[in-house]
């Protein structure tokens, strides 16, 4: 069996020997045996327990602790627990640093869009970076209402053509009005827009925002700050006002 010097097992868990001798004063991890000169000397099982008490200082706990832990009748099931509440403690950090780089990966490609660059831009893709799953999820949310408007569209139609009835489809043309009005008053309460000229953040009037010409991710409006009439950047505007 192998046998360790204090050194040596210091090197194989990466600390420091003043560290191993510390502990043993505290009488947590005790030698194995002496050797004939008094040089300390430990086992695997030393070596297992000093990795065991390497990781639960990791969790922040003090030596006294770990020593009571340790002269439990069955202490794996307690350190069994601390590692799984350690997993689960590191694995939503890394989800909290995984969105945090996602963010500065979207600032990063903002930026690379514009010659020239401010705190005012910043803020302006700051802003659209906040509400970009809120958008997507709603836009998604107003597609799958209006597939069974489509369907009814084409459902109107063709009972039109096949059996000469056309008032299906007025009464579609109707529905389909009542829709489009709901979700339009939905949507353009639910979006703001920032003028890339004087970086005002503003609500639309409903009629001019309907009629604007448009690309999926900005509006042709007037500036109600600075009156410049241009596209303007959709952006996620919060709850209903």
């Amino acid at each position: 069996m192998s046998k360790y010097t204090t050194g040596e097992l210091a090197k194989r868990c990466g600390v420091t020997v003043r560290t191993v001798q510390y502990y043993d004063t505290r009488r947590i991890l005790i030698p194995s045996e002496l050797s004939e000169g008094g040089r300390r000397l430990y086992s695997e099982e030393d070596l297992k327990r000093l990795k065991v008490i390497c990781f639960l200082r990791e969790t922040d706990l003090p030596i006294d602790a770990i020593a009571q832990i340790l002269q439990e009748e069955h202490p794996e099931k307690v350190i069994s627990l601390l590692i799984e509440q350690q997993e689960k403690a590191l694995s939503e950090e890394i989800a909290d640093k995984e969105k945090k780089l996602e963010k500065l990966r979207e600032l990063k490609t903002g930026l690379k869009g514009q010659a020239a660059f401010s705190l005012e831009s910043i803020s302006d893709i700051a802003v659209i970076m906040e509400g970009k799953e809120k958008l997507k999820k709603m836009r998604r949310m107003m597609i799958l209402t209006g597939l069974p408007v489509t369907a009814l569209q084409w459902f109107s139609i063709i009972f039109w053509i096949v059996k000469g009835v056309w008032w299906p489809f007025a009464v579609w043309v109707l529905g389909a009005a009542v829709w489009g009005t709901l979700v339009s008053r939905y949507y353009f309460r639910h979006v703001k827009y920032i003028c890339p000229e004087c970086h005002e953040v503003f609500s639309p009037n409903l009629k001019e925002a309907f009629w604007a010409n448009h690309t999926p991710t900005a509006r042709k409006l007037t500036c109600p700050a600075c009156g410049r009439k241009g596209f303007c950047v959709e952006a996620w505007g919060g709850e209903e006002k």
